[in-house]
């Protein structure tokens, strides 16, 4: 398929967009704001019944209240230029109701040294209303790495758990799903890493969830300390009570925050790998502030749910910090992808190296917005930020929004590139010359084109798991066909 036969791409004012064919649908649903979700169980009673099951003190409730004002008085969107692209349409949580978790003793909590997958240094599994498992390797818990609850935490350590959220910690203040978290939340995990100690393996962390008509709200703290380095993959699948549920029944709703602060001169590497039903509506938060030195690279994937909505926010507080970041999407059937992310430059000599790929089939659509600010003191920034779509269909539409705000001119590099098209022909061409079948090569382009985020998974296990999801996900397509009448 030609440029000219699938989607036409433009760009104004930094927003590159596709017209035509791929941005058009006949049976297209009306869209639908957040206004409409309807989660009838977000007020003052429920936040009240979440913080009594707990048991929370009284610093922890008015924390909790202090979010569900935050929640109620925030729009979905702060920045005008993304607001036209919320759409929920295919969102229908109201009858969703949140699960406030087990009333046994957290003793029920699995530690047996077996559950620990190969080549792990630590090992956490959360269902939809407990954590279940939570193991680390002798040589991480004799270095005095913490991997425990929030109320594990909070039973052992008070005042260092009220320290590590009073306030939303480093929450965004304007992000209204964030606050939803900061409200309701019941799983919770911390992760942390003490000063000096590097952790050769990672620590894994997996999610099962998904049952239909739950809400599962959760926050996980990774705190990192001084000089020093931990790597985490994070691998979110379907619960067995969702495998095979009808996508016209019930829903589930997930919404998560990531939470993580780095010392002086540390290091996380974070990989994510995100495959729930596709009866699953996910709301996501990752946010990270970085001291001296300090640097963090994501690597996530999102290849599930109905609606996923994504949003990373790092602040490069300390001078020398840096932030890599490599996020992709492989949709299908009529998914809706929506991924913002935020960087903000306060340190000198920050860098920031930030890119978006998505790969799209059937119906499904993506939204990639960034912004990266550029602050005053922010002297010899050097900050790259990208998107870019693939349509393998003429259905398939997405939007590409890399924005700058500078307000230092002292910068070594700032820049930000987007596109939205069709496979390139030259490359097909290239390949099929060389006596490749067609869809072969289309495979072998997609998947290579997604490779930058599955290089840097730190677990050999789920870096192989993460290709077969995207191979088996290449051959489920429901526009898959033969060849010779192949569309993209």
């Amino acid at each position: 398929m030609t440029a000219a036969e699938g989607a036409r791409t433009t760009k104004v004012a930094g927003v590159a967009r596709t017209t035509g064919a791929a941005a058009t649908s006949s049976t297209a649903a009306s869209r639908q704001g957040p206004l409409d979700l309807t989660l009838s169980f977000v007020d003052e009673d429920t936040v009240r019944s979440t913080a009594g099951a707990a048991s929370d003190p009284d610093w922890l409730l008015a924390d909790r209240l202090a979010g569900l004002r935050a929640f109620e008085a925030l729009p979905i969107e702060t920045n005008q230029l993304y607001t036209t692209y919320v759409d929920l349409r295919n969102a229908r949580l109201a009858e969703t109701r949140p699960r406030l978790g087990p009333s046994g003793p957290a003793a029920k909590i699995a530690t047996a040294a077996k559950l620990l997958p190969e080549g792990a240094a630590g090992y956490a599994e959360i269902g939809d209303d407990r954590v279940t498992a939570l193991v680390l390797a002798p040589e991480a818990r004799d270095a005095g790495v913490v991997l425990d609850t929030l109320a594990g935490l909070g039973a052992r350590d008070p005042e260092w758990l009220r320290r590590l959220l009073e306030g939303g910690c480093t929450l965004p203040e304007n992000d209204k799903l964030a606050q939803l978290n900061r409200a309701l939340w019941t799983n919770g995990l911390v992760l942390h890493v003490p000063d000096g100690v590097r952790l050769e393996r990672p620590v894994v962390l997996r999610w099962s969830i998904g049952s239909p008509g739950s809400a599962v709200l959760s926050r996980s703290v990774i705190s990192v300390g001084e000089d020093a380095e931990v790597s985490v993959v994070e691998e979110q699948v379907a619960s067995a009570g969702s495998i095979g549920a009808d996508p016209s029944g019930p829903q589930s709703f997930f919404a998560g925050t990531t939470e993580v602060r780095l010392g002086p001169g540390s290091t996380l590497s974070f990989a994510g790998l995100q495959d729930f039903a596709i009866s699953q509506v996910a709301f996501q938060h990752r946010s990270a502030v970085l001291e001296r030195g300090a640097s963090i690279r994501w690597a996530l994937a999102h290849l599930g749910a109905r609606i996923i909505r994504s949003r990373i926010d790092n602040t490069l507080e300390g001078d020398g910090s840096s932030v890599e970041q490599a996020e992709i999407v492989f949709g299908s059937s009529d998914q809706l992808f929506d991924l913002t992310s935020y960087t903000r430059h306060l340190g000198r000599d920050t860098t920031g190296n930030l890119l978006s790929k998505a790969a799209l089939a059937d119906r499904s659509r993506a939204y990639m917005k960034g912004l990266a600010t550029i602050d005053k003191p922010a002297h010899g920034t050097d900050s790259f930020l990208g998107e870019f779509a693939m349509l393998l269909s003429k259905q398939a539409r997405s939007v590409a929004i890399p924005s700058l705000e500078i307000d230092q001119p002292d910068c070594r590099r700032v820049a930000h590139a987007s596109s939205v098209g069709p496979i390139d022909e030259t490359q097909l061409f290239y390949l099929e010359s060389r006596g490749i079948d067609p869809d072969d090569a289309r495979k072998f382009i997609v998947l290579g084109y997604l490779e930058p985020v599955v290089a840097r998974v730190p677990l050999q296990g789920a870096q192989d798991r993460l290709r077969e999801l995207l191979e088996a996900k290449w051959d489920a397509r429901t526009g898959a066909r033969p060849a010779s009448v192949a569309v993209a």
